[in-house]
């Protein structure tokens, strides 16, 4: 077999001809190869198993498991390696207004990167439409390399060895939510990770942010803030972006090392949307892939 590349956007986004179920060692390759050049790939009108999912998602890396994972008390709809991306409860109905879920879940909409709040991030995100909503829930993508080649040089100096910390509570805030048991907070402390990073299969240097940040070591919190609403602002200016709108049966791959997503609004009381995510995880912490000493908590 074959695969067919048909660009996007120029050097961003590409949509790939291939069936996923059915690959040979010479197709991994060249996806792997549009891949690093590309960081979003859209295989469009797949037919997979979880397993088949799975089996994709390991040619990128070894499989994180999903955040309910964490959890000994939750109730997960899909199995713990893959993340459960939808408005429906471990029955199978569409969830209620007050859901608890339905509240944490709402940061997705702020733009962020899968599992920096992890100290082992990840790599990969690969995405699978299972059913979509027929009006709104797109995703939206921003191109963290091209936003870090169009930073003034002294905006570059700047960042060059900063270390940030992430945790999902820092992102949760930023939509009000703070219900969480002490036993998630303990599961998923704050870690610090690089705000730039060098992605070893191309060279490039590449933005690394988050909503989940909340401080940046060595700076005051207010500035912390400043700069980092300051660098999503210039990353996701529409130049930098890329909206998915899905289609049933959509399988998308991301490289989280190198972009910022979010989801868009739909009515998530009416319409189902049934998504699963494979996550790969990365190969080491940010701070220990550069070679950079992880500062004390102060």
């Amino acid at each position: 077999m074959s695969i067919s590349v048909y660009p996007i956007t120029e050097h961003f986004a590409a949509e790939v001809g291939v069936d996923l179920a059915n690959l040979g060692a010479e197709d991994v390759a060249a996806i792997k190869d549009a891949f690093w050049k590309c960081a979003v790939l859209i295989f469009p009108e797949q037919h997979l198993t979880e397993e088949q999912h799975l089996t994709f998602a390991k040619h990128i890396g070894p499989i994180e498991p999903s955040i309910g994972a964490y959890r000994p008390d939750a109730k997960l709809r899909l199995r713990p390696d893959l993340v459960d991306i939808s408005n429906l409860t471990h029955r199978g109905v569409i969830w209620g207004e007050q859901s608890k879920v339905r509240a944490l879940n709402l940061a997705n909409r702020l733009w962020h990167t899968d599992s920096s709040f992890k100290y082992l991030p990840a790599r990969a995100s690969l995405l699978y439409a299972r059913s979509i909503a027929p009006i709104g829930g797109h995703t939206e993508f921003a191109d963290m390399r091209a936003a870090y080649d169009a930073l003034p040089d002294a905006t570059k100096r700047r960042l060059e060895g900063l270390v940030a910390e992430h945790a999902l509570a820092y992102s949760r805030a930023r939509t009000g939510f703070s219900n969480f048991s002490e036993s998630e907070r303990k599961e998923l402390p704050p870690v610090p990770q690089m705000m730039v990073r060098t992605i070893p299969e191309n060279g490039r240097r590449s933005l690394y942010l988050a909503s989940h940040i909340g401080r940046i070591f060595g700076m005051r919190d207010d500035e912390c803030r400043a700069l980092v609403d300051q660098l999503i602002a210039h990353a996701t200016q529409r130049q930098f972006v890329y909206t998915h709108r899905w289609r049933l049966r959509d399988l998308v791959m991301w490289d989280d090392r190198c972009t910022m997503h979010r989801g868009t609004d739909f009515d998530d009381l009416r319409y189902t949307r049934d998504m699963h995510r494979a996550t790969v995880s990365d190969i080491a912490n940010t701070c220990e892939q550069a070679g950079v000493a992880i500062p004390m908590r102060s």
